[in-house]
């Protein structure tokens, strides 16, 4: 895992040397193992740091060019088949890594060659030196970042967004309109961000930037259609969706460093734990759980532990290690804090890096099989009930964080992201059935947020994280070939007709059984009490600790320009009124503790 930068102008960039190597310089504990630039000429530079995890040589070292010379590359990911890609090309290696692989893919095929073959995790900066042209890539499911602006005649861009900053090439704005739409969804969604004219570049696209900084977006990824048959051998759906998660965890263990886990003791992470506990050397697997005194899930994490004899660690903090955690870990992510969670991931995180340097986490599994049943079941409801609104309408009360009706009341700026966002989607609702609209909006939208989080959360302790429900040919097999009905299955006829006079949050996990299919596979692997137990999400008492938030957020929000500070206290009781009370009041102190951060000192130069 690594971090990328790169700078195209359309005029002579001074001190160009300086500045791509200070945007390397800012991120090097994403790339710990060699920080290196390309200053091609005064109008172009290229950076990366290097985390070294594949072919550890130092040839395989970024910058790095083609054979032919025409391409560079900067490249931050892994490409999990590349062996089977190299086999393919007809190409002069020098090194034994996936990097290689890349070049030699877009200089004897195509880029859109590779995009079709690749199976991994990535963000690439290619340049073609006869065209003098940038090319932006970025993986099917954003599981690694990549944002760019361009600004005073300037392509900027890189892994990070304070990347681009510290090219002191322009002055960052704060973006008001991303206020409502992170309360809304605990992230910005792509292609936004938290500054004006910085963006991402969005899951499944890449860009094509000329030497005049016209921007061409290439899409190369769409999210499979979900499968509805209800004619099936369920038994042969198990066995050939059990062999496809197997090869996707496996596959995506490849390393030349130690690989360890998170094992928090829920479905998922026991799961991929438990897989490659049955096929490496298990002496050698680490795993780690982090929780507080009296709120967390050690007693599950260590049932699968002791069943594998696992090397695991049970990490305990305390209220002061996670406020002490949390202004360090906002200048990490260049952005608010998505989830209260994070802060314990990063501790975690920072913990395990004493051992390892690849961790293996569970991200994409709730999304591909349909885990969050009391809002996957949506559809059921509205079908059932007089929902008195539009199924998408349904869908945002129910899952946006902070209600609409608090931002409304209490933000002074910015609801044209809301717009956006409630028209494109909307549109799209059109074309599909509602079961269909819940998986699509989770895999396109609500994942990405978590992938944020786990990459932020894991490079800041030089640690690469690893999902391999998200390996694409896995996604392809479970939303083509497994039935609806094996996501999400009814205990029985009887029981789905009772649920039709309730509401999901009264029989999600009751009456039904959510991710049905992948726990069947589980029972290959882990024992009952794991497999069927209730969802819980990562505990982080917020809501215990609420006086001392409240406490926080008057101090911190008493000058806040984009909040109606004269309402403090109404908000505090609004606040109060919510289940979610202590993670509202937390998600606006992120808000206003980012904007000081960023926006009240001198970035140019």
């Amino acid at each position: 895992m690594c971090g990328i930068a790169g700078i195209l102008s359309r005029n002579k960039v001074d001190k160009i040397e300086k500045r791509i190597n200070n945007m390397v310089s800012c991120m090097k504990y994403r790339g710990p193992n060699n920080q290196s630039v390309k200053v091609l000429n005064d109008k172009t530079a290229f950076g990366h740091a290097r985390l070294s995890i594949i072919d550890l040589d130092d040839q395989s070292n970024q910058p790095m060019i083609s054979n032919d010379g025409n391409w560079i590359i900067a490249f931050n990911g892994e490409i999990f088949n590349f062996k089977e890609l190299k086999k393919e090309l007809k190409y002069n290696f020098k090194t034994n890594g996936d990097t290689e692989v890349i070049l030699a893919s877009v200089q004897t095929k195509s880029i859109k060659w590779f995009l079709e073959k690749a199976n991994g995790m990535f963000a690439i900066s290619l340049y073609n030196v006869k065209e003098k042209k940038v090319y932006l890539i970025r993986d099917r499911f954003s599981i690694k970042p990549l944002y760019y602006t361009i600004q005073n005649d300037n392509l900027i861009y890189g892994s990070e967004i304070k990347c681009l900053l510290n090219s002191g090439l322009f002055k960052p704005k704060f973006n008001l309109d991303a206020i409502d739409e992170y309360l809304g969804n605990r992230m910005v969604r792509e292609p936004f961000t938290f500054f004006e004219n910085i963006y991402q570049v969005c899951g499944g696209e890449y860009l094509e930037i000329d030497e005049t900084l016209n921007i061409k977006i290439h899409k190369y990824y769409e999210i499979p259609r979900q499968n509805f048959d209800t004619n099936y051998d369920e038994k042969k759906l198990i066995e050939q969706t059990k062999i496809r998660v197997e090869k996707a965890i496996k596959r995506w263990t490849i390393s030349d460093v130690k690989v360890g886990a998170y094992l928090s003791g829920g479905l998922d992470s026991s799961l991929t734990s438990a897989v490659i506990a049955s096929t490496k050397d298990k002496d050698a697997l680490h795993t780690y759980t982090i929780g507080f005194k009296d709120n967390n899930e050690f007693k599950y994490s260590n049932i699968v532990a002791k069943k594998y004899n696992i090397n695991h660690k049970n990490i305990l903090i305390d209220y002061k290690q996670y406020i002490n955690k949390w202004d360090e870990l906002i200048e990490y992510n260049d952005a608010p804090l998505a989830v209260p969670n994070e802060i314990p991931l990063a501790i975690m995180s920072t913990e395990l890096s004493k051992d390892i340097t690849v961790v293996i986490s569970g991200e994409g599994a709730d999304e591909l099989f349909g885990g969050y049943g009391k809002i996957y079941r949506l559809p059921f409801d509205y079908q059932n009930h007089d929902f008195k609104c539009s199924f998408y309408e349904a869908l945002i009360n129910q899952y946006e964080y902070v209600p609409r009706k608090i931002r409304d009341k209490y933000l002074l700026f910015g609801k044209n992201y809301r717009k956006y966002f409630d028209e494109k989607i909307s549109k799209e609702f059109i074309n599909y059935s509602n079961e269909e609209n819940i998986f699509r909006f989770f895999q396109e939208y609500h994942i990405k947020g978590l992938l944020k989080r786990v990459d932020m959360t894991t490079m800041q302790a030089s640690v690469e994280a690893r999902p391999p429900f998200l390996d694409h040919e896995l996604i392809n097999f479970v939303n083509t070939k497994v039935p609806y009905d094996l996501k999400l299955k009814w205990i029985n006829k009887n029981e789905k007709l009772v649920a039709s006079k309730e509401y999901a949050n009264q029989y999600s996990e009751i009456r039904d059984i959510p991710k049905y299919i992948l726990k069947k596979v589980s029972e290959s692997y882990l024992p009952q009490e794991i497999i069927y137990r209730k969802k819980v999400g990562f505990p982080v008492p917020l809501s215990s600790w609420l006086n001392e938030l409240l406490d926080m957020a008057n101090d911190c929000l008493k000058d806040a320009k984009w909040l109606d500070v004269k309402k403090l206290n109404e908000l505090f009781e609004d606040a109060k009124q919510n289940t979610r009370s202590g993670q509202i009041i937390w998600m606006f102190i992120n808000i206003e503790k980012f904007r000081k951060k960023y926006f009240d000192r001198e970035w140019v130069y």
